[in-house]
């Protein structure tokens, strides 16, 4: 299938998205898609798709004008849409989920079970992911569950799959399978839009690229025609000379410390501490038990036995509300449905744990409030054109810089980080960064749960690796390097020499 994207605008209100935006897409070609969060990528996808309607331009397929009412006719049509932004039904089964709007059933009207679970079945091992098809959706790992949705479209026998941020939450392994996938489906004729900013994936599995910035198209090269430092600068509109700031910590007294840990059937005697002013990073394979040992230490969940002392100081968190009064954040990696309130405005998000800051009687100063909360979002260089602007319009990247507003204006002693930069583009990642810098200048102890090995090695001063819910070993920074953490993070020992 061959598409035609030309002179694309679209804007939301006054916020003018896209500005005469060009695309092309070949068959058979998995075509990179990139820019930093807020160019306008997934909008433009959007309406291809009939998501949004097209305020202006032209769209053709295989040199016919069209233009879709919505994702399902599209979906008709032969394109397919792998969103950024899960859209599982969480109390229903994985089967379910993969059929859902589109059961098999006989002429009857009976439902053909036995037959959905062998193309579920067929297509899951294609993926190289073994769930069981009864379970709920919502008992499944943010990674899992991001399979179901790549499955789902692959059923499809779309002629196009659009994916935005598919491998995110993967294993390495995960994205190795994807992509052979990904590669039998170019054999077969069928065209890829790969939207990510792991920069690597592009230059190992796209085509040709297209880079957009603030709107507009930028770029389209074959992938061997160009480079790294080629891309980030037509991205961002400036060269970055290093992708991680320098570190250059002072490590006071230990802030956090955990001993012997335990929650059954999630992780066990799990012991460490973090000091102020330090980068802790915490690396392991999906599932094995990294987040799950952040959400006890934050008091979503419930620790079995163990021990948690802030400031050498025995303590009990029962629950989120004791966290942040003792002095601890969470940024969690699922900002969908965990980190936002996402109906409510970017001010109200960044506001909300910090209301007593600007309510001393119990009555919101909104003249300090908008104050605080314009400060942010021109510290995270949030793009918006309103603080009033609901968090669902944002990009995703810019989601995540609101979640990171919110927990970084209640003044932490201690920040955790799960996926911190999960969606990121490569400018926004830089930022984070050297925010996550000036926060340990300040004495903050910060924790950093990362599937990105990158930049683990690249941030962190000490780093833990957890392997099927135990500490597996804990290494120096300096002088680490990926296939070290690996090892232990596949269960292998520490090598002392």
């Amino acid at each position: 299938m061959h598409i035609g994207m030309t002179d694309i605008h679209k804007a939301f209100g006054k916020n003018q998205v896209l500005s005469g935006v060009s695309f092309e897409l070949l068959p058979g070609e998995i075509h990179a898609l990139m820019g930093e969060n807020g160019a306008g990528k997934s909008t433009l996808m959007n309406l291809l798709t009939g998501l949004h309607r097209l305020d202006k331009g032209n769209i053709t397929i295989n040199g016919t004008n069209m233009s879709f009412s919505n994702p399902k006719e599209a979906e008709k049509h032969g394109i397919a849409f792998i969103h950024q932004e899960l859209n599982i039904w969480p109390d229903m089964t994985v089967l379910e989920n993969l059929f859902i709007g589109k059961e098999l059933t006989t002429a009857f009207g009976v439902l053909e079970t036995k037959k959905m679970k062998a193309l579920a079945k067929l297509q899951l091992e294609k993926l190289g992911v073994s769930l069981p098809l009864d379970r709920e959706a919502g008992q499944c790992s943010v990674g899992q569950q991001q399979m179901i949705e790549i499955a789902k479209a692959l059923m499809t026998n779309a002629e196009v799959i659009i994916m935005d941020e598919p491998t995110a939450a993967l294993t390495e392994r995960e994205i190795s399978k994807l992509f052979e996938v990904m590669t039998a489906l170019k054999q077969d004729g069928v065209s890829i839009v790969y939207i990510s900013h792991r920069m690597e994936e592009i230059f190992s599995i796209c085509d040709r690229i297209t880079i957009m910035r603030d709107g507009l198209t930028v770029d389209t090269a074959h992938i061997k025609d160009t480079n790294f430092d080629e891309v980030v600068k037509k991205m961002v509109g400036r060269e970055l000379t290093d992708r991680y700031p320098t570190r250059t910590p002072s490590l006071g007294d230990k802030v956090l410390e955990v001993k012997n840990a335990s929650k059954k059937g999630s992780f066990s005697q799990v012991s460490f501490h973090v000091r102020a002013g330090e980068i802790l990073g915490v690396s392991g394979l999906m599932g094995a038990g990294r987040t799950e040992i952040m959400r006890a230490l934050f008091g979503i969940d419930r620790l079995d036995s163990g021990e948690i002392r802030i400031s050498g100081r025995k303590t009990d968190i029962r629950n989120p509300y004791d966290a942040i009064r003792k002095g601890l954040g969470l940024i969690t990696e699922n900002r969908k449905d965990e980190g936002l309130l996402l109906d409510t405005s970017i001010r109200e998000n960044i506001s909300l744990p910090n209301l007593t800051s600007f309510s001393p009687k119990g009555i919101i100063d909104r003249k300090r409030e908008a104050e605080f909360v314009e400060l942010l979002i021109k510290r995270l260089t949030i793009k918006t054109a309103s603080p009033e602007i609901a968090a669902r319009h944002l990009s995703g990247g810019n989601q995540q810089k609101v979640v990171i507003a919110k927990w970084i204006g209640i003044g932490p002693k201690v920040l955790i980080l799960d996926e911190p930069t999960r969606g990121v583009d490569v400018g926004a990642k830089r930022e984070i960064y050297s925010l996550m810098n000036e926060l340990t200048d300040r004495g903050v102890a910060i924790i950093m749960v990362s599937s990105e090995l990158p930049e683990i090695l690249g941030m962190s001063d000490r780093i833990i690796v957890v392997h099927e819910g135990r500490i597996n070993g804990e290494i120096n920074a300096a002088g680490a390097t990926q296939e070290h953490i690996l090892t232990l993070a596949t269960g292998g020992q520490q090598n002392e020499n």
